[in-house]
């Protein structure tokens, strides 16, 4: 019977931590949809490979201030 107890606090514990889990990853999937959805806007994905990657169009000079 001890056993049997001991087995049901492990499994409450775990599934608290899965819960945890889970709700985290959810959080991870939102701001990745969101970040999906914003490098469908041109713009942003322009300005987003300028900021990132220093990518710069014609006639364009980067300077990088730290």
């Amino acid at each position: 019977m001890y056993h049997d107890f001991m087995q049901i606090i492990n499994n409450h514990k775990e599934t608290i931590a899965l819960t945890a889990e889970y709700e985290r990853l959810l959080e991870e999937e939102k701001a990745l949809t969101s970040e999906v959805t914003k490098m469908q806007d041109p713009n942003y994905l322009a300005r987003y490979a300028k900021e990132k990657y220093l990518y710069s169009e014609d006639n364009e000079i980067i300077i990088r201030i730290d």
